[in-house]
């Protein structure tokens, strides 16, 4: 009998330890998606979350954080997706690459790019609105120094102003090694804006009121297609001297444009070994840039939720996310818009 007993006892511990160790199913435990903070981020995100949702029955949430705690999140599978990954853009993410934690899914976004802009009436002038060009011979980053008058910083005389990214951002290291890089860092305060709401807002206060302005931009996003914009020219891409653009705490960045863009969705190896089909439609997620320019201009100008402007994108353009997914998927996301 007390053989019985230690037997039993032992094969309860035993039952015990295993439903302890039991992995949480897919229906208790929600995808979490990165919440990331720029309009065609959180469009993105809206736009992968509904189907996800809807066609593969699958529970999601976000979590928010900066770009380089999303990417050590992501690393950890503490989330499993960032529905805009500019791949190859951190150090943070080409470590996690190399060693197999993570991968970017895709090429969501063909003609993505980024770069320095200014307005082009600064270049050219704007005689209809009565304004004179008044940096006329600016085509590069080099001509910046002789026109730090021009963009100067309202709060520190003799300094001209570049608006760079928020802090968080894997662009805003890039840029502050530019400044150092381009030789401009003595000549132009590296004014960070507190969110991409906030960079926008101070953009189009400058454009409205016909004033200079110096910023960092990319696209996609409605203010690519809402205002006339020249980019400034860069020195042609290097791959070593990006390395140093890229490292925060290098004292000797070199010169170089940027990495050429490619945007793609950024999942968790776990993930993607646990959800082989969302996986492969990940790899098919393709986003036409016109139609993704107008939903977030009216997202901007509406100031529309992205989760309501992603079901109207669903809605108006079913030609495009029907090829992402196979007939039975598309058949319940689109049974779930009606």
């Amino acid at each position: 009998m007390k053989a019985i007993r230690a037997l039993l006892a032992a094969s309860l511990t035993t039952l015990g330890l295993s439903m302890a160790a039991a992995p949480v199913t897919a229906a208790q435990a929600p995808i979490h998606f990165a919440d990331l903070n720029w309009e065609s981020g959180s469009l993105i995100t809206e736009v992968l979350r509904f189907i996800v949702e809807k066609g593969y029955d699958l529970p999601t949430d976000t979590l928010p954080g900066t770009t380089i705690t999303l990417e050590t999140a992501l690393a950890k599978n503490d989330i499993q997706v960032i529905g805009e990954e500019w791949a190859g853009r951190s150090p943070v993410w080409v470590k996690a690459e190399s060693e197999g934690k993570v991968v970017g899914l895709g090429d969501i976004v063909k003609g993505a790019t980024e770069g320095w802009w200014v307005p082009e009436y600064v270049v050219k002038g704007d005689p209809a609105k009565g304004i004179a060009a008044s940096a006329p011979e600016l085509r590069s980053v080099t001509d910046l120094v002789r026109y730090k008058d021009v963009f100067k910083d309202p709060e520190a005389p003799g300094k001209g102003r570049f608006l760079n990214s928020p802090i968080g951002w894997t662009s805003e290291v890039v840029n502050k090694q530019k400044l150092k890089a381009y030789g401009l860092d003595e000549s132009y305060v590296n004014f960070r804006s507190g969110s991409g709401a906030a960079l926008d807002a101070e953009i189009a206060s400058s454009i409205r009121r016909g004033k200079p302005i110096l910023f960092y931009y990319w696209s996609p996003t409605p203010l690519m297609g809402r205002y006339k914009l020249i980019q400034l020219e860069e020195p042609p891409f290097d791959a070593e001297a990006w390395k140093t653009l890229t490292d925060a705490d290098n004292p000797n960045p070199k010169p170089t444009r940027s990495l050429a863009s490619k945007l793609s969705i950024g999942v968790s190896t776990p993930f993607q070994q646990q959800y082989p089909q969302i996986a492969q439609f990940f790899e098919k997620v393709d986003f036409p840039i016109e139609p993704l320019n107008q939903a977030l201009a009216k997202m901007s100008e509406k100031h529309t939720p992205p989760r309501e402007v992603a079901q109207a994108f669903l809605k108006e353009h079913p030609q495009v996310w029907k090829a992402w997914l196979t007939e039975h998927v598309a058949a319940k996301v689109e049974a779930s818009l009606k």
